[in-house]
């Protein structure tokens, strides 16, 4: 597997000591636990509620919890393929249902608590979900709109307790997996076979169709958004919904694809939570989006004069954070923000690396290793230095394809087609922001093209 050279020691050795070296087969459900699941003694989740509930999963537990559902879900005749919503929020289930369809080669569909009602049919429909995955909250709701849901065949409820009652819409989790197998052999995947669908933003949004490999191909800018991720004692969390792509690519899946804990937590946003958890559990890496980071600005100076906090790195990404937030971060936890820049399409190609080079205040960062990232006109040529134009990534970078890029947008190939300059590996993906570059590489955002 490509590797970070954390002993690199400046910016152009980093990417140029840098090659993809992705095998023909993978599997994201292998990768993020198989792999680690025989050690019974490696911790992958801690799980905490807004009541206090706790709960603390090894890599093993998850392992067999996954393989119990992925042989239920093959018995409600799941196959290779099938759309498999899940509508949960940060809890042991919702990884579990991850690494259950990924294992047998199904599409996991992750749709935020979010979105609207009209949103959430639209979505189902639109990728011909026939098993959802959803929480107390949102079953009735799926009972009224059952009708206009053809393709959905079963739903299962998460949250309620073994005794409760079954009906012939819905199938308690805790019952449906009680005399499932917990062995269970995983299906052979490609690393270009269909992995997820994920719909970003509100609406009647487009359906980003995602590999297994696109989760190897994001990891470069994870482990440089950290600072060389992992590093002994980290422990990892993030607000972030594990229905987007921030919380499920730059948060639960490539933490633990790289061995590592994670911390969950199934309630509100709250910055003095947020610091209670962190002093908890003794987080030391977060990835935190702008408005995150400035609500918890607002609510108070001097939070390691009250809390007993080491962070160790900080990210941010979905929209650049204020330069004041930032500098009251540094000032604050002592870290620097590493802000990084993608698209679902693409995720985490540009960002900061504080630990090889310093960040510009108000600055994207520098293209992450294993992405070649220029700046285009409207006709898909390269602008001057110095001159405004698209951020667009190459879908080959240094005689290898990028694994990062989506496969298409969901039944839509006029719009995958509108997502590129020019065709096949010579391809430009297109960004739709625009940006300068300086001297060193440097990219500054200006602003977007206004394309969708």
């Amino acid at each position: 597997m490509s590797v970070i050279d954390a002993q690199a020691g400046d910016y152009l050795s980093l990417c140029a000591g840098f090659r993809w070296q992705l095998p023909s087969a993978y599997n994201i459900a292998r990768e993020c636990c198989g792999r680690w699941a025989a050690d019974r003694t490696r911790f992958a989740l801690y799980y905490e509620e807004e009541n206090g509930f706790a709960q603390a999963w090894t890599f093993w537990d998850l392992q067999r919890e996954a393989n119990r559902l992925s042989n239920a879900l093959a018995a409600l005749g799941t196959i290779r393929n099938d759309r498999v919503a899940i509508i949960l929020p940060q809890r042991p289930e919702t990884g579990i249902s991850h690494l259950a369809c990924y294992q047998m080669g199904a599409i996991a569909l992750p749709l935020s608590l979010q979105a609207g009602p009209e949103a959430l049919v639209h979505r189902l429909e639109d990728a011909g979900a026939r098993i959802a995955i959803v929480d107390q909250d949102r079953l009735d709701y799926l009972r009224q709109v059952k009708d206009r849901l053809p393709h959905l065949k079963h739903v299962i409820g998460v949250g309620a307790g073994r005794g409760a009652a079954q009906d012939s819409f819905v199938h308690r989790w805790p019952r449906l997996l009680e005399y499932a197998a917990s062995r269970y052999t995983p299906a052979a995947t490609e690393a270009d076979d269909p992995a997820l669908i994920v719909y970003s933003g509100s609406g009647d949004s487009k359906g980003v169709l995602l590999a297994h490999r696109t989760l190897a191909g994001s990891l470069p800018g994870f482990v440089c958004a950290h600072d060389f991720y992992p590093q002994p004692g980290d422990l990892f969390w993030s607000p972030a919904d594990w229905a987007e792509s921030d919380g499920l690519l730059a948060a639960l899946l490539p933490t633990w694809s790289l061995g590592q804990p994670i911390l969950a937590y199934n309630g509100r946003f709250d910055p003095e939570r947020a610091y209670r958890l962190m002093e908890k559990y003794g987080v030391r890496n977060v990835f935190l989006p702008p408005a995150g980071l400035a609500l918890m600005r607002q609510a108070g100076a001097k939070p390691r004069s009250r809390y007993d906090l080491d962070l160790r790195s900080i990210a941010s990404g979905g929209g650049a954070a204020d330069a004041a937030v930032l500098h009251w971060a540094r000032e604050e936890f002592g870290v620097s923000v590493n802000e990084t820049f993608g698209r679902t399409e693409f995720n985490a190609v540009v960002g900061g690396c504080g630990a090889i080079f310093p960040p510009k205040p108000g600055a994207m960062g520098r293209p992450y290793p294993g992405h070649r990232v220029a700046l285009l006109d409207a006709a898909g040529q390269a602008v001057a230095a110095g001159e405004v134009g698209e951020i667009c990534v190459r879908r080959y970078c240094r005689g290898e394809a990028d694994p990062v890029f989506m496969l298409a947008y969901w039944n839509n190939p006029e719009a995958t087609r509108a997502r590129y300059f020019g065709e096949g590996l010579e391809a430009w993906g297109r960004t739709g922001d625009l940006a300068r570059q300086d001297d060193d590489g440097t990219l500054w955002h200006l602003g977007s093209t206004g394309a969708a």
